[in-house]
């Protein structure tokens, strides 16, 4: 599913326009993001956890010439499956 899906079942399900129904999307990945950012948690209960992770810098390698190469430390987003998504891919929910 992709994002105009998702607005499109949202519309329908919601009996909403297709303006709000993206306006309701829109919001709801914006202040996801916004949290994010601040290096705040979201936590959907049921679904997921997403938290930002920070990663150390380390020394790797460059593939093409094999020379040593300093990567800078970063963050990024880790997505932790909750467990009733879980058990509902794995067909333990039906």
């Amino acid at each position: 599913m992709n994002k105009a899906e998702l607005i499109e079942a949202i519309r329908k399900k919601g009996g909403l326009s297709r303006t709000k129904a993206k306006e309701v999307v829109e919001l709801f990945f914006d202040e996801m993001s916004k949290a994010l950012a601040k290096g705040d948690r979201v936590e959907i209960r049921g679904f997921c956890s997403i938290y930002v992770k920070n990663y150390k810098g380390y020394v790797g390698r460059n593939p093409k010439t094999g020379e040593p190469t300093q990567v800078p430390p970063k963050k990024l987003p880790f997505f932790k499956c909750g467990k009733e998504l879980r058990d509902l891919v794995d067909n333990k929910q039906a």
